[in-house]
């Protein structure tokens, strides 16, 4: 009778082991890179939206500004230090939006990402852009309703591309995370915290002979509500539904 062969294994499932794991390791690794390379697509994708967002809003906001209605109390405040400065408002908002950025970094990093480096980057410069182009093709109100028409398209088209923009969900723009950041800190009613801050910023603009007007008081009324809106209807459904198909097709 032969002698009992000696195997390695005391178990026959043992024998399995090895390349078993060997391939969990090998799948385990490969859904790493297709979840960098779906990560890396999604936030390519939401950075585009992002983008347009931005334009959108400087195209609307460069009609309120062409139209002598009045701007936001951010915008309004800027464009008049930066005139004082001699500067045009992309290059000092893109200095302000740096110093608010620092402070956010420091105290509220949370509500930073690639849409904040976004839209403190290009906001000013596309709202000069348009507002250029509008100059250029003599495009402006000549009387009363006509700058009814421009305060209507423009909040329309800057409320539709902050919406577009923060239905990204890539961070806040630097001025919108103040007041965020603060509440983190003190623990304040956030209302109350943007309330004051947009009060002073509109105090600046109009001591500074920025574009305050019957439109910025009109926007602190009327923005947040239409935002909402077009983040209920359009915004979110249509990004978050193009995201999903992009990356899952």
């Amino acid at each position: 009778m032969d002698e009992a062969r000696s195997y390695p294994y005391k178990e026959p499932c043992e024998a399995l082991k090895f390349p078993f794991s060997f391939f969990l390791v090998i799948l385990e690794r490969t859904d790493e890179k297709k979840g960098e390379i779906l990560m890396k697509k999604e936030t390519g994708l939401r950075s585009l939206y992002a983008l347009i967002g931005v334009a959108i809003l400087g195209f609307g906001a460069a009609l309120l500004r062409v139209g002598g209605v009045g701007l936001d109390p951010y915008t309004a405040a800027n464009i008049g230090v930066g005139e004082l400065l001699g500067l045009s408002l992309g290059v000092y908002q893109l200095m302000i939006n740096i110093a608010v950025l620092v402070l956010i970094f420091i105290f509220g990093r949370r509500h930073i990402g690639i849409g904040t480096v976004i839209n403190m980057v290009l906001t000013g410069f596309f709202i000069d852009f348009y507002t250029n182009v509008f100059d250029w093709l003599s495009v402006g109100p000549n009387n009363w309703w006509q700058q009814g028409l421009f305060l209507l398209i423009g909040i329309i088209f800057f409320t539709f591309g902050a919406s577009f923009y923060m239905s990204a969900n890539l961070g806040s723009a630097p001025y919108d995370a103040i007041a965020p950041t603060i509440v983190d800190q003190t623990k304040a009613n956030y209302r109350v915290v943007r309330v004051i801050q947009d009060v002073a910023f509109a105090l600046i603009g109009l001591f500074t002979g920025g574009p305050i007007g019957i439109g910025t008081f009109i926007s602190a009324f009327l923005v947040g509500p239409l935002i909402k809106f077009w983040d209920n209807r359009v915004s979110q459904p249509f990004i978050e539904s193009s995201v999903k198909k992009a990356i899952f097709k």
